[in-house]
């Protein structure tokens, strides 16, 4: 009996974790084509920064995801692909050029991820924490999101700065 729970739960993670993958992806188009043009540069550079993160998290034992797609494929590509990047994209239509909500937004978010999805994930043996607990994983959030907000900046500033201020305006 213990097996065929085991298979069903493990059956039903497999495809909560594609969903997690596709649905917010289906929110795209509402983002609209401009702040996806103009957003794609930083959230980009944050699921590379973030990939990169996951690697050394997996050799470091930060966290463990037992689910992997295929070999040398971290386990937290659907989240990364998914709701991280399409989220990233959200997040920096309606925040970018106002830190302080942006920041407030990012701690709420995050927040709610480490103390309650997390917990989810846990539960359905999705990802499990082992050397960091969750205020460091906080301080990790914060960090990412106030690296991505000054790469978009930088960028900005650097590729398109011209476009961007007379579109402000």
């Amino acid at each position: 009996m213990n097996q065929v729970k085991g298979v069903l739960l493990l059956k039903n993670t497999k495809i909560l974790i594609i969903l997690m993958a596709i649905l917010p992806w289906l929110t795209a188009p509402f983002i609209g084509s401009k702040a996806i043009k103009r957003f794609l540069p930083g959230a980009i550079f944050m699921c590379i920064y973030v990939t990169a993160e996951g690697y050394l998290a997996e050799k470091r034992k930060w966290w463990w995801f037992p689910f992997t797609g295929k070999p040398n494929v971290l386990g937290e590509m659907p989240l990364i692909l998914g709701p991280f990047f399409v989220g990233s994209l959200w997040i920096l239509k309606y925040t970018y050029g106002k830190f302080t909500i942006y920041s407030l937004l990012n701690i709420v978010v995050d927040s709610l991820f480490t103390f309650f999805v997390l917990d989810w994930f846990k539960k359905i043996g999705y990802v499990t924490l082992v050397r960091f607990n969750k205020f460091q994983l906080s301080l990790i959030f914060l960090v990412k999101s106030i690296l991505m907000y000054a790469f978009q900046y930088i960028y900005e500033l650097v590729f398109t700065s011209q476009y961007y201020r007379s579109e402000e305006e």
